[in-house]
């Protein structure tokens, strides 16, 4: 984290916790992206939903208002934002076992099993909210964001084309293992530092679902996409553990209402939007080249995905292991 962002989450915090007396019916909600994107759009039906039922009013803030991710999480759980929508990527330093969702080719890429896998799982709907618990987080939900591609300076067939190659990753140990599995060399960097570090070849790559690479104009600074089937994006909602169970049996189940409006709301509204992303990125730069790896070329990828298990489980211990094989057994239930 910079100087700037350290300033600009201080500030923002202050200006919240000034305010907080004054506004005790509006519930403050962070998030990671621009508001006409995936965790946007599902703030959006959030907000509408408790607004709509309720006294209550909620104040969004999407991505850079508050600073950078670890910001907006410190901030919740010190109770100036009542909710929060992270990555199990930045949220996996706090909660070692949340980085299971970077294991390759352990999650389906979309589709019906994935969607199914998200409103059913044991591993999310019971495991988790007890670790996440732990760090006074009330989890809502967690729902993917899309099919994970790889954006690149350079065309990508196999590991041996990522050697050498620095490709950005969010700030998480089994994300860089993953990547250095991959033959590449991880480079952690803020978000904000990703644009001008393609443009300037101090990073030749990235990764990120097809509607970010879209929105955020990564396509500008890199010239080829490539479909490795390796991840689906997963984000999590959750609300201030204090909070959530200070309010009245009324008001938790109304979160658990508007939560669940927004989860259904934004699995039908991804359903296309990986294909429209693409279309509208080759439509602004039309040499793109975007490979979709063959089955044969995808199995070197997914033989690095057992030593980046190995390494889960090392970090995690027991409570790693049970977490994988539930999520094991969850994601067989869907397949059948």
């Amino acid at each position: 984290m910079n100087l700037k962002t350290v300033l600009i989450g201080c500030a923002s915090a202050a200006a919240l916790m000034a305010t907080s007396a004054s506004a005790q019916d509006t519930w403050r909600y962070a998030f990671e992206e621009a508001i006409d994107e995936v965790q946007g759009v599902f703030a959006t039906q959030f907000k509408e939903h408790i607004e709509a039922n309720s006294d209550h009013t909620v104040q969004l803030f999407p991505f850079g208002t508050l600073g950078e991710s670890d910001d907006i999480m410190e901030q919740t759980q010190a109770g100036i934002l009542q909710f929060v929508n992270q990555s199990p990527g930045f949220t996996g330093a706090l909660i070692p076992e949340a980085q299971v969702f970077f294991v390759p080719y352990l999650l389906p890429q979309e589709g019906t099993a994935l969607n199914e896998f998200f409103r059913t799982s044991v591993a999310i709907n019971e495991m988790f909210p007890e670790l996440y618990a732990q760090h006074g987080l009330e989890l809502l939900t967690m729902y993917p964001e899309g099919e994970v591609v790889i954006t690149t300076r350079n065309q990508v067939n196999s590991p041996a084309d990522l050697n050498e190659q620095n490709i950005r990753v969010m700030t998480n140990p089994l994300l860089v293992e993953s990547y250095r599995a991959f033959g590449a060399v991880p480079t952690p960097l803020p978000w904000g530092e990703v644009y001008g570090a393609l443009q300037t070849n101090m990073i030749q790559g990235q990764e990120n679902p097809m509607f970010f690479v879209e929105s955020t104009r990564m396509y500008e600074v890199t010239d080829y996409i490539t479909f490795t089937g390796h991840n689906n994006f997963t984000t999590a909602l959750m609300a201030n553990q204090d909070f959530f169970d200070g309010l009245s049996e009324e008001d938790q189940e109304l979160v658990r209402e508007a939560t669940e409006v927004a989860f259904d709301y934004i699995l039908e509204y991804q359903e296309g939007l990986t294909e429209r992303a693409l279309e509208a990125i080759m439509e602004a730069k039309p040499t793109m080249t975007v490979t979709r790896l063959s089955d044969e070329e995808r199995q070197a990828f997914m033989e690095t995905a057992e030593s980046v298990e190995a390494e889960f489980v090392r970090m995690t211990g027991d409570s790693g292991q049970a977490i994988l094989d539930q999520m094991k057994e969850d994601l067989a239930a869907v397949s059948d």
